[in-house]
Order: C-alpha cells, then sequence, then structure tokens
C-alpha cells in the first residue's frame, strides 16, 4: 500500500498488516499471567512453576485458543514470535514444558445428546507433543478417579437432602454407579437453571483437579469476550456477584489435606522448579491460575480469525431436555449475542464495567461446592430476609403441641447441614424453587431416596466430620465437630476441676 509514489520516495511506501492476526492479542492477555507473580507488561523472563493445561470443549473459542497455544508455545511459529530481540531471545524457547489437553463429556447428563469423545480425540490428534486426558462428567462422582488425581480417600458415603431448604446431611442408603449418582444429583435440583449452573461448576473442578494431577500451574480456557459478558451477567443473576473478579481471572488453591500429585515432568524441570522454589520461598501454596488468554477477542473475531487461519470446528452440544424451559444463562447468552449483533461496543462495555466491581465484606473460607470465596456472615443475613412459610397449627385447643412434631424437630436439630459450607450463589442454586413443576432430564432416574450424592470433592471434606448425632460447622477452612453427651459424661471431663462438698 502507497499514499504517494514509492518510486520517488521510498519513505511512502506502507507494509500491509496481516489480516485478523490476533496473536499479539492473545500473548497480551496471557503472558502477564504467567510468572507467579503478575508483573503487567511484562518485564522478565517467563517462568511458570508448573505445565499448562488446556481446557477443551470443541467449541469457536476453544478451538481458537488451542491452535494458538500450539502456534506460540508449543510449535514456536516464528510468524507468530515478535520482531524484536533476535533470533536468540529467551521468548523463543519453549515456556512449558508439558501441554496438555483436557476435554470433559457430557452427553450422559443429558438425555439423546450425542458423544463426541472420538472426534475431540482425532481433533487433537492434528497437533503434535501435546497429550491428551478425556474425562466424563460422571467422574466427579467416581472416588476411583478422585483419589487417582490425588485426593484423599474417604470410607463413608454421605449425601444431601435437597427436597429440604435445611440441605440435612445424612448417609446414603446404597452405593451406586459414578452414572447413577450424577443423574441422581441432576433430578434432585429444583431449576433448569440450578441443572446447567452445577454442570458448569462440575467441569470446572474436574478440570482444576486434573490441573493437579498434570503437575500444572495455568489452566487456560477459551472463553472469548462474548462469552465472558455472558458468564458476568448471569454470574450476578445467580447470585454470584461476590466472585465476579473470578470470572475474569481465579487463583485456585485446593484442600491442604489433599496431597501432591506425582509430577510427570522431566528431570531437568524438576531441578528447574526446585531452583525456583528456592528463590521464591514465599510461593508454598500449590495454586493453579485459570486464565482466558481470549478476553478481549469477540466471537465473530473469533470466527474471522479460525476461517483465515483454517482451524477446523468440531462443535458443541446444545444442553437441554424436552419440556425444559431456558435458564438464565440461556436467556443472558441469547441476550448478549443479539446485543453484539447491533450494539458490537457495547459487550465490551459490559465487561469493563464488571472489571470496575469489588466484593463487598470479607471471605470466610471457600465453598464446598464451588471452590470459590465464600462471603462472611451471608446465611445470617439470608436468613433475616427471607420469608418462609410455616407449619400449619393442630385442630387441637391445647397450647402444647403434639410430643411427635417435638421430637421430629429435635432430630432435625441434631443432623449436620450442608449449607454452612456453601457461599451464597450455591445456596441459592440448590434451593430457590419455581412456582410452576419443572421436568427433569432423567425423570425414570429418579432417586429412591430423598438423600442423593455428593461431588466426590465436597463428600472428602465431610467426611471428617461425620459422626453419630454430630453437627458440622465451617470456620476459615476448618472442620469442627459437636456431639451431644450425657450428665455423667459431662461430669466426668470437669471432675478434676470440681470442690469437695
Amino acid at each position: 500500500m502507497s499514499c504517494g509514489d514509492p518510486a520517488a520516495d521510498a519513505d511512502a511506501l506502507m507494509q500491509r498488516r496481516k489480516k485478523y492476526d490476533k496473536t499479539k492479542m492473545f500473548r497480551r492477555a496471557l503472558e502477564p499471567a504467567v510468572n507467579p507473580k503478575p508483573d503487567g507488561p511484562r518485564r522478565t523472563a517467563l517462568k511458570p512453576t508448573g505445565n499448562l493445561l488446556v481446557g477443551f470443549s470443541g467449541g469457536l473459542g476453544s478451538s481458537v485458543l488451542l491452535e494458538l497455544v500450539h502456534r506460540c508455545y508449543v510449535a514456536l511459529d516464528k510468524t507468530t514470535m515478535p520482531a524484536d530481540g533476535g533470533s536468540h531471545h529467551p521468548r523463543h524457547e519453549r515456556v512449558w514444558r508439558k501441554v496438555t489437553i483436557c476435554y470433559v463429556e457430557v452427553c450422559d447428563a443429558f438425555p439423546g445428546m450425542k458423544d463426541r469423545s472420538d472426534e475431540i480425540a482425532q481433533f487433537v490428534r492434528r497437533y503434535d507433543d501435546l497429550e491428551f486426558v478425556s474425562l466424563r462428567i460422571q467422574d466427579a462422582f467416581d472416588p476411583s478417579w478422585w483419589e487417582r488425581t490425588g485426593g484423599k480417600s474417604f470410607l463413608s458415603e454421605l449425601g444431601v437432602t435437597l427436597g429440604d431448604e435445611a440441605l440435612l446431611l445424612g448417609p446414603l442408603s446404597s452405593q451406586t454407579d459414578p452414572l447413577a449418582s450424577l443423574r441422581a444429583y441432576l433430578t434432585s435440583l429444583p431449576t433448569p437453571t440450578a441443572i446447567t449452573s452445577s454442570i458448569q461448576t462440575l467441569i470446572r473442578l474436574l478440570l482444576l483437579h486434573s490441573a493437579l494431577q498434570t503437575g500444572s500451574s495455568h489452566l487456560v480456557l477459551g472463553t472469548s469476550l462474548t462469552s465472558l459478558a455472558v458468564s458476568l451477567i448471569s454470574g450476578v443473576a445467580q447470585g454470584a456477584g461476590f466472585n465476579i473478579r473470578e470470572e475474569t481471572q481465579e487463583d485456585w488453591t485446593p484442600d491442604p489435606s489433599t496431597p501432591p500429585a506425582a509430577d510427570s515432568a522431566s528431570a531437568d524441570t524438576q531441578v528447574a522448579r526446585k531452583d525456583e522454589s528456592k528463590k521464591a520461598p514465599h510461593q508454598g501454596k500449590r495454586t493453579v491460575r485459570i486464565v482466558r488468554p481470549l478476553r478481549d477477542i469477540g466471537m465473530k473475531e473469533c470466527a474471522a480469525w479460525a476461517w483465515w487461519a483454517g482451524v477446523p470446528i468440531v462443535g458443541k452440544e446444545k444442553w437441554g431436555w424436552a419440556g425444559a424451559k431456558p435458564g438464565i444463562s440461556t436467556l443472558t447468552k441469547a441476550f448478549i449475542v443479539g446485543l453484539e449483533k447491533d450494539y458490537p461496543s457495547t459487550v465490551s462495555t459490559i465487561v469493563r464495567t464488571c472489571g470496575k466491581l469489588a466484593p463487598k465484606g470479607e471471605v470466610s473460607g471457600s465453598c464446598i461446592l464451588c471452590g470459590r470465596p465464600a462471603q462472611r456472615g451471608v446465611q445470617e443475613w439470608k436468613a433475616r430476609i427471607s420469608i418462609r412459610s410455616r407449619q400449619p397449627l393442630s385442630s387441637d385447643s391445647s397450647p402444647d403441641p403434639p410430643a411427635e412434631p417435638t421430637s421430629n424437630a429435635e432430630a432435625d436439630a441434631l443432623l449436620p447441614s450442608l449449607t454452612p459450607y456453601l457461599c451464597y450463589a450455591c445456596h441459592t442454586t440448590l434451593t430457590s424453587r419455581s412456582a410452576r413443576p419443572v421436568p427433569s432430564p432423567w425423570a425414570a432416574a429418579a432417586a429412591q431416596s430423598p438423600i442423593v450424592p455428593l461431588p466426590v470433592w465436597t463428600e472428602a471434606r465431610l467426611s471428617s466430620a461425620q459422626g453419630s448425632g454430630a453437627e458440622a460447622t465451617h470456620t476459615h477452612e476448618e472442620i469442627m465437630q459437636t456431639r451431644r453427651v450425657g450428665q455423667d459424661e459431662m461430669k466426668g471431663m470437669v471432675q478434676e476441676f470440681l470442690l469437695d462438698e
């Protein structure tokens, strides 16, 4: 291209820019988060403390992400490298020694959905030097998978009564296979929004624990600008405003009782990590950083780049079942996509505005279900503003209530509850019911018992608080157990402190 006469003036020649080149925006969003301490615009070498795990779904965003990761950090394509610094600059070396692709198949959560595991595995074979891990959504209820990832084994199985707002915990009547546990859990959820939100939470935790198993310090997701706007708005609508910053970038710390997984990296990588740990002793906790490098690129831009780069898209199946109405996430996505079509700049405005929000209140540990920070005092606040219905009074005019309801109430009061362990969003997901009946995706697989299984990471943390007549409370990620004791036992505890009469 030229603004003048190139034959007369050499400076008049302008170099043509690459069309749809998104590698610069991709690197600018990812590389500041590679080092343990984010350094903003990168000034130092990239030295991650572990490997890289790429969450792959088969959709547009994850396909573009996988192509960019392979070009920039595996194949080291020269066209994606910045021109400054020379050919021997450290940026031309591999940042992550090992890159793993992880796919979670969700077809067993919805009836009639196509299984795309084989298509995804065939798609990943296009790329060299990448490892592939395929999971299924029911692995979240599989104790054997939990132990393979390095999780702490538990002896007994606990469940929760999702039909009761108190979310009482109790032992399961019988052991079931992971698939039956998954369907019983989904069947007991109150709304379609709760089902889709719970599946998203299960996928996220499966990816995070797989990152621990592969020794990965970073988990990258193909969330585009459009998808991020959908997640932010739908999250606020479902009560997850306290965790709005985690939707953009998150540093997840596993449960302290989870032992470190065996590192399959090379000896050179292990020596390098030992050197890094000596230089940075403050990095004692194992964390997995979730980064969304496509958060500045819209869905239409991703589609244009995929066409320009010749990236095939496997595609994803729509989540739904017969008779189900669209949930909050589906309605929000339809609104944001339509908004991007008519007013593209508004989508980026949503993300920038949400980025200015700050959570209010103190953090009280992490949610036992989703693993995100929980706000202190939420349950007390919710109890004060909630409108609850009371049991109808007996026709008996006696002011004294019947003995049977009183005994049941006292028995329920002694049962442990899942509520103290949950954040506001998860508690709302499990307890907010629709005024109209909601068809279940697996009506034939409805649980025979009112107590349904819990995900393995939730059950592992609760198992230590299990006991006969025990009540569990949650304070700063610690589990304390209380039980009712008899008068003779109490007297024996304080016997040595009593004065003689």
